[in-house]
């Protein structure tokens, strides 16, 4: 008998033998029928690992299919090479940027010196699943980062020429897929015909690339339209042009030569006078009474609410705050998810009936008890406090719910003001390699969770996962009924968040689940350079994860 030399642990508790150097891959053909989508990626001791990995040594292994996060970013990875891939074959002298996340797809703009039109995008598409048929391997070859700066500069990709020359490594891992290549933050697929469900669908001057959603891999998702979403992208990039900064390289340029503190105003001043121009929105319209103010977690709710505050009084307007936290249901009615823990995230949670009552009679210029919730004992309270408004006091109502119209029943549409609020990054790594949302809001909530909750990068890496299942059924199926639509996210704050954030995430070792996510935000923040926050203005909204805000007690 053959001799088998490495011993695996699966997830399951199974351990296998293997010669040594047997590559994921082959492993992966064992074990397949134990998975109801195709393997992709692997988890080995917790690192995340392409399946052309060779193993010399005993190790646990956790393969990774495409109902995983990390396999359905590997999915969608690999499905943007191959769309990479299929443009430089049909069109040698054009370019195609990835641009943002956008309709559950990836929005991105083909420039090949002539209009785009549905017929590109059909070429493309077919060129994509031509490749697709052949099962080209994706292949990644490690070369000297002076080796891999001349390949791209042959072909005029200067911005990622900046960035790899920034990197502080003697390597840098390059795919090829025939005869294309590129440089990819993350890993990819072992071949194109992993790659068969996809669709390229044209919007505004670019075009859609789709793909499924873990929770159902094997079909496209319902397309939504999200033009409000898409105009607040373009704002975005608008932002970045006036800053003359799209990129992490240029970025970092700006903190070497010392004009960092020009961005950073010029971005604050960003803010502000959007801030205003909301302000003078309400003002405005008379018959508005409430301002509803929702976003996804750690995109600075708390202190956007404090700035437009600041600028309805700035209008002669007189905003009264009120609490959703005060209107929780009791904890033995609290709902709860499908693992049996208590969902505080759902609208369920929300004492509707008591709220919309409240909300009728304090519009109607009545003296209100308003209760308080104590989370310790789970139960709601009175303890004096009460509201009485005229009619130049707009309420002010910041909450995950505020554009679900099922939380303000009783206050008629034309007297609502939504406002959605999300960290919507201007930067990109480079043409092809995003800045994902999710990612600038995780290290936010990492840096505040350390910072004011006692919350270690363990404790909120592990929970992220629930919070955004709460997200995508809470906050974003109603993002384009917002009426306004805010980006909180600031063109330097990575930079900044950096030093808060890499000692956090250098305590989680090797034996934690969540070493890989930790191991992969470090290397995504390694590739800025670090700024020092004393200019920060103390009303900024970076002001909410940092400290030393000037609307929080925490200073």
């Amino acid at each position: 008998m053959e001799k088998k030399n490495i011993v695996l642990s699966l997830k399951n508790g199974e351990l296998l033998q293997f010669d040594k150097g047997v590559t994921l891959l082959e492993i992966s053909k064992d074990v397949q029928n134990q998975f109801a989508t195709p393997i992709i990626a692997a988890k080995v001791d917790n690192e995340i690992r392409d399946l052309q990995f060779s193993l010399i040594n005993d190790c646990h292994v956790e393969f990774l299919d495409l109902h995983t996060e990390v396999g359905s970013k590997v999915y969608q990875r690999s499905l943007t090479f191959l769309m990479i891939t299929a443009v430089n074959e049909l069109f040698p002298k054009g370019e195609v940027t990835v641009e943002h996340s956008l309709s559950k797809g990836l929005y991105c703009e083909l420039h090949i010196g002539e209009k785009v039109t549905s017929d590109h995008l059909i070429a493309i598409e077919t060129r994509m699943r031509r490749i697709v048929a052949e099962d080209r391997q994706f292949t990644m070859k490690s070369l000297p980062i002076a080796e891999a700066v001349e390949l791209f500069k042959a072909n005029g990709q200067i911005e990622k020429v900046k960035h790899l020359e920034q990197l502080k490594r003697e390597r840098v891992r390059i795919y090829y897929c025939g005869e294309a290549y590129d440089f990819f933050y993350g890993t990819m697929a072992p071949s194109t015909g992993y790659l068969k469900i996809f669709e390229l669908r044209q919007h505004a001057s670019g075009f859609i690339l789709r793909f499924p959603e873990k929770e159902a891999p094997n079909a496209l998702p319902e397309f939504i339209v999200q033009n409000k979403l898409s105009e607040i992208f373009l704002e975005a990039e608008r932002w970045g042009a006036i800053l003359q900064c799209g990129y992490v390289a240029t970025l970092n340029e700006y903190v070497q030569n010392g004009k960092i503190n020009d961005i950073m105003r010029v971005a604050e001043a960003l803010h502000e006078k959007k801030i205003a121009q909301i302000a003078d929105f309400v003002s405005q319209h008379k018959e508005v009474r409430v301002v509803l103010i929702a976003g996804p977690s750690s995109s600075g709710k708390t202190t956007f609410a404090q700035r437009l505050t600041v600028q309805l009084k700035v209008n002669a307007m007189r905003p009264v705050a009120l609490s959703l936290d005060d209107y929780f249901v009791d904890r033995d009615k609290t709902p709860k998810d499908e693992n049996g823990a208590y969902d505080f995230e759902s609208i369920e949670a929300i004492d509707l009936e008591l709220f919309n009552e409240h909300l009728s009679k304090i519009l109607a210029g009545e003296v209100v008890s308003i209760p308080s919730f104590n989370f310790l004992t789970g139960q709601r309270e009175y303890r004096g406090n009460t509201i009485q408004i005229d009619k130049n006091q707009p309420l002010i109502i910041e909450g995950i719910h505020g554009l679900n119209e099922r939380l303000t029943t009783a206050v008629p549409r034309e007297h609502k003001v939504k406002i959605y609020i999300s960290a919507l990054t201007q930067l990109s790594i480079d043409n092809h390699n995003r800045i994902p949302t999710t990612d600038t809001r995780l290290i936010r909530r990492i840096v505040r969770d350390s910072q004011f909750r006692s919350h270690d990068a363990l404790t909120t890496l592990n929970m992220w996962q629930s919070v955004r299942r709460g997200e995508e059924r809470n906050i974003f199926p109603f993002q384009e009924d917002a009426d306004i639509m805010f980006n909180s996210a600031l063109i330097y704050e990575l930079s900044v968040l950096k030093k808060y954030a890499e000692p956090l995430l250098q305590k989680i070792t090797k034996e934690y689940a969540a070493y890989s996510e930790a191991t992969r935000l470090l290397r995504f923040l390694s590739y800025f350079e670090s700024i020092d926050d004393n200019e920060i203005p103390f009303n900024s909204i970076l002001r909410e994860f940092t400290g030393m805000s000037c609307f929080h007690e925490h200073k």
